[in-house]
């Protein structure tokens, strides 16, 4: 008996033991490996891609009540405020909030390619990160619009941005870099994937680049800031919207295996992943846990001053933004989070949720966030 009684003591037998029902008692039900949409408001998350422009605690207000901490980015955005501007609103808000709110700074192109330019902009950015930004923002305008004295267009992979960067990777400091647009910017109206692109750039023929045959070609500017990434092999890298390669979740892998040391996040392109998946579920899937580290969530969600004249303004504009920053977050959280369905007129198509495991949802939307921006130490 010595022995059954020592058999009986092995771990696997006690936890049998400890975990059946007693007479009466119904068993209990086992962890769940994901969250639900009642799990939403509880869970730690981290929206790292939005711009907070007016001076109004209210996305401040629905990111308290939905558990959100902040990245508010300030951006060389002709539409926006001017940077001065947004840099005030961002400071103001991460006084009010620190622990919440976080904010990214940018420099202005004003200059570039003259005597000093470099030396200005460190300045600048230095006084930002005295002031607490944790990261730096560059925009589609570099290879899309800037150009140099000599009327040169400017690319990301100019040398004349290296010290710079040089020295923002010397401060320990991450680059957010929004290069280029959506791939279906460069397609005709009926190959497009989803159809608020579609609807964007049919309104948007400024913006729409299949009509500028002229303009740099999207291949051209993906090449270029891959050509930046391989020289700057050891600054802190995220590609904003997906590093643009949101319409194939295997460019993307591909871009990450070639750049170990680059993230992005998926601001605004989650209808091209839901696109996707509607397709091959699983494959979608797959590169959310595969690339769990990689990957950091974000919106673009924006609290501008309305203007009429802005010929571009993020979403959502809207009268009750609480509400609607509400809406997306909890449509996401759906989608990513739990296996339920849901309609998406930018597709045409219902998405089922890929209900990624809790230990990815964890770090997608809040882990790596803190990790790369330094948050943590």
């Amino acid at each position: 008996m010595a022995g059954f009684a020592t058999a009986l003591t092995t771990p696997l037998v006690l936890m049998l033991l400890t975990s059946a029902a007693m007479p009466g008692q119904a068993p209990a039900p086992a962890p769940s490996s994901t969250y639900s949409e009642a799990d939403f408001a509880q869970v730690k998350k981290f929206d790292a891609h939005v711009h907070a422009n007016l001076d109004d605690p209210a996305f401040l207000a629905v990111a308290r009540r939905d558990g959100f901490e902040l990245l508010s980015i300030n951006v060389d955005y002709p539409d926006f405020p001017p940077l001065a501007d947004q840099a005030r609103i961002a400071e103001k808000m991460h006084k009010i909030d620190p622990v919440r709110f976080h904010y990214a700074t940018t420099f202005t192109m004003k200059g570039f390619g003259t005597p000093g330019w470099a030396e200005r902009t460190d300045k600048a950015l230095d006084a930002a990160f005295a002031k607490g930004a944790v990261g730096v923002k560059v925009w589609k305008n570099i290879g899309m619009v800037e150009r140099d004295p000599a009327g040169k267009r400017v690319f990301l992979d100019d040398p004349r941005f290296d010290p710079v960067m040089a020295h923002i990777q010397s401060k320990g400091v991450p680059l957010i870099a929004h290069q280029g647009e959506p791939k279906n910017c460069w397609l005709p109206l009926d190959q497009m994937t989803t159809e608020n692109d579609r609807s964007y750039f049919k309104a948007h023929p400024e913006y729409y680049m299949y009509l500028h045959p002229e303009e740099p070609r999207y291949e051209f500017l993906m090449a270029a800031r891959d050509r930046f990434v391989e020289r700057h092999p050891k600054l802190a890298f995220d590609g904003a919207h997906m590093a643009s390669l949101e319409w194939s979740v295997d460019e993307l892998a591909r871009f990450f295996d070639r750049h170990p040391n680059a993230v992005v996040d998926i601001a605004a392109r989650i209808t091209q992943v839901q696109s996707q998946s509607t397709a091959d579920r699983d494959k979608v899937r797959a590169f959310f846990i595969k690339y769990q580290d990689r990957l950091m969530y974000g919106t673009d969600l924006t609290q501008s001053p309305p203007d009429p004249k802005a010929r571009a303004q993020n979403p959502p504009v809207t009268d009750d933004f609480g509400a609607e920053a509400d809406r997306v977050w909890r449509s996401d959280w759906r989608y990513l989070a739990t296996p339920l369905a849901q309609r998406v007129d930018a597709i045409g198509a219902d998405a089922a949720g890929l209900a990624l495991p809790k230990q990815v949802i964890d770090k997608l939307y809040y882990a790596n966030a803190r990790r790369f921006f330094h948050l943590d130490a």
